[in-house]
């Protein structure tokens, strides 16, 4: 008789994210329905908010949200790309909503909000090509003979932005870089700027903001590490050219031609030392490029206390580089 079966051992669990995903032993994965983010959805009625079906082949959808009171001329569109180092995170997440119901009402703008796959299940390229199909969206409804008129009714598609958070803010960098200065594939729609929050870089020589940040930081280097393990392709190191902008094997950004970018980090974001030196090397190369540090403050500072006073001085910011890149029309 064979003792085979008395020998195997159950999974165990060897990876653990937030508590929302799970990675066992023999490669199972158990993902939780309840957000990390146990708070409460602060709908006052004073921004309207639906979804739609953006990619029917792997279910995404998007959030979709504007001011509930009128206005006179058209509204620009923000997108707004959450974060979860590629593995966690969703629109529907309360922290994600809520920071959604503030940039409707405070940008006055139409305010998107994407899914995409998450890894390990699915892994880098996945979500930098889902986020590149919301976009496209966008864009089917500006040509289509039977738009969504919730959105048609009151977008101005001359004037879009995209943002977005962490994880979010890489994907907004790799659609810069993609889409280029003038966004003209995306024609009738036109992309003004980029707005990269806590943008999620990496590289295989840590920078000292990631070397010595403290392991109580809400990102430390443990979960950063644990989140590229989990989402970069198999066999390939942070060097990759969609997590390293410059690394060995990256394309050379000099001469490739950008649309504006503002760039936003807390001063005790372990990605800080990234964010900086992504600006600074792009401003070097003559890009239009805008960074803003907040002092003492930590990863996502924005969204977990969105009614303290940097979320509300990061607000102002944002609205300025809509303001001042809204262009007149081409």
């Amino acid at each position: 008789m064979s003792n085979t079966t008395a020998s195997i051992t159950p999974p165990h669990e060897v990876d653990e994210c937030r508590g929302v995903l799970r990675v066992y032993s023999d490669g199972s994965i158990v993902r939780s329905n309840k957000p990390s983010f146990d708070a409460p959805v602060h709908d006052d009625g004073s921004v309207l908010w639906k979804d739609a079906l953006f990619d029917a082949a792997h279910n995404l959808q998007l959030r979709l949200y504007k001011p509930a009171s009128s206005t006179p001329s058209k509204l620009p569109i923000f997108y707004y790309i959450h974060g979860g180092g590629f593995c966690i995170g969703s629109r529907a997440w309360p922290n994600c909503q809520n920071y959604c119901f503030k940039l409707a009402a405070e940008l006055q703008a139409v305010v998107v909000s994407p899914d995409y796959q998450l890894a390990p299940e699915n892994r880098l390229p996945a979500a930098i090509e889902d986020g590149f199909m919301a976009v496209k969206w966008i864009q089917a409804q500006a040509v289509s003979d039977e738009p969504d008129a919730w959105l048609t009714d009151d977008a101005d598609f001359d004037q879009v932005f995209i943002s977005g958070d962490s994880a979010g803010g890489n994907i907004a960098h790799n659609l810069a870089v993609r889409l280029g200065a003038g966004s003209t594939e995306l024609a009738p729609i036109r992309v003004r700027g980029y707005v990269l929050l806590a943008p999620f870089f990496g590289g295989t020589v840590l920078t000292r903001s990631e070397a010595e940040g403290p392991k109580e930081a809400f990102l430390n280097w443990e979960l950063i590490d644990r989140f590229w393990r989990l989402s970069l392709p198999v066999g390939e190191t942070t060097d990759h050219p969609l997590i390293n902008p410059f690394g060995p094997v990256s394309q050379s950004l000099e001469a490739v031609d950008l649309d504006p970018i503002l760039v936003v980090v807390g001063g005790s974001d372990l990605l800080k030392d990234r964010a900086e030196d992504y600006a600074k090397r792009l401003k070097n190369w003559g890009k239009k490029v805008e960074y803003v540090e907040f002092e003492g403050q930590q990863h996502g500072f924005f969204t977990i206390n969105p009614n303290a006073q940097p979320a509300k001085e990061l607000m102002l910011i944002i609205k300025r580089f809509l303001t001042e890149n809204a262009g007149s029309g081409s």
